[in-house]
């Protein structure tokens, strides 16, 4: 399979990418100064020899420009403006698969799976995610597969924090989190949790549908 990738360089693309080729695909992730993923007619040049598009581009701001709105001006870009760009490229290619990894935090709190709805106070950095994840589930169509992954927090090598943090509610090892991604290839459509064992978020579907499971303990 020919894999269309943003965020190659990011946390979970250089964790990604080596499974992926280990897998067998074939890998284009153009960087930055490579690709504008505003410009339309850019990316659907880009993307249209590839069977699947991965969009795994975030701008996570640091700690301390968290709990500020433009902080997150980057990644609501990321997510608002370049996902409907990569989803309609991908409709005009081959590809037909379209994932996109968001958070698990959209739930409330307590027990959850996936058809819990989501919470009525959503933090303004997750709009765009939600936003996102419709963009992604509405190009399934004939011949074409939406996948989201709603991640835990991750943690582990590059991620910044060493061990899980569960006070977002669920956590995500990084290697977990890439082997998802590779697994979701051949996953159905559709919105699938993907978090550590034993948290109030079930990951039951994700892994009853793909047999993925978290090695990290």
């Amino acid at each position: 399979m020919r894999v269309f990738v943003t965020g190659g360089t990011g946390v979970i693309g250089r964790h990604t990418i080596p499974l992926l080729k280990d897998a067998g695909h074939e890998v284009d992730a153009p960087g930055r100064v490579d690709l504008d993923l505003f410009d339309p007619d850019a990316v659907r040049a880009a993307v249209a020899p590839a069977d699947a598009v991965l969009h795994l581009a975030t701008r996570i701001p640091p700690p301390e420009a968290r709990g500020e709105r433009e902080g997150w001006i980057e990644n609501d870009l990321l997510r608002g403006e370049c996902t409907p760009i990569l989803a309609r490229a991908a409709m005009d290619s081959s590809a037909g698969l379209f994932l996109m990894p968001t958070v698990a935090f959209v739930y409330p709190a307590g027990p959850s799976d996936e058809s819990t709805p989501i919470r009525d106070d959503l933090p303004y950095y997750l709009e765009t995610a939600v936003a996102a994840e419709k963009v992604v589930t509405g190009f399934t169509g004939p011949g074409r597969r939406g996948i989201v992954l709603r991640f835990g927090l991750l943690y582990g090598p590059d991620t910044g924090s060493d061990g899980p943090d569960d006070s977002f509610g669920s956590t995500l090892e990084i290697g977990d989190a890439a082997r998802a991604i590779v697994a979701a290839l051949e996953a159905p459509a559709g919105t699938y949790n993907v978090v550590a064992d034993g948290e109030p978020v079930s990951n039951r579907l994700f892994r009853q549908t793909t047999g993925w499971a978290p090695a990290a303990a």
